[in-house]
């Protein structure tokens, strides 16, 4: 099976591979980096956009499927900053689009301050952090749990949760 990530970034890919692999024997993962035709800083259904943009724009006829990640802040009431960023996965066969969504987190809120002024939370977490291109290491999300979730394991779990129709094709298709 060869799978084609639309983006370069390490933790992604290596997140795509563990969930193609959970399910999958002689997945082959390639990656190139697709545009999401979104905004740096997604928010609500535009992180969505971006993700199936990334797997449609990256998708050619030699691969089984393509997958675009996307990770964005979405309002959500009741939380503490009034965001939550969620992971979104887009999974592409070149006709049907399935869509998955890890857990999601909320951001300190001096973070989320910053960025509905416009800055980009990679940018802002890395200069927290001290860790240069923190998104494609742990991520946000490693850091902020001392490594117990990491960005290619929260990229997983999306992606394991788009994958719940190619798995369950009787169910679904």
């Amino acid at each position: 099976m060869r799978v084609i990530v639309g983006s370069s970034n390490p933790a992604k890919i290596e997140g795509v591979r563990i969930a193609f692999q959970r399910f999958f024997s002689n997945v082959e993962i390639e990656a190139k980096n697709a545009d999401s035709g979104v905004s740096d800083q997604p928010f609500n259904n535009e992180t969505v956009k971006g993700a199936i943009n990334r797997a449609i724009n990256v998708y050619s006829k030699e691969f089984d499927f393509s997958v675009g990640i996307e990770a964005g802040l979405f309002r959500l009431k009741n939380t503490m900053t009034g965001y939550l960023d969620f992971q979104v996965a887009a999974i592409y066969n070149g006709s049907r689009i399935t869509i998955g969504f890890g857990p999601g987190f909320e951001y300190p809120p001096a973070v989320i301050k910053e960025v509905v002024k416009g800055k980009e939370v990679g940018d802002i977490m890395s200069r927290i952090t001290g860790i240069e291109r923190l998104g494609e290491k742990q991520g946000a999300i490693g850091y902020l749990t001392k490594n117990t979730i990491t960005r290619s394991k929260l990229t997983s779990i999306a992606v394991t949760m788009a994958l719940i129709p190619w798995i369950n094709p009787d169910l679904y298709f």
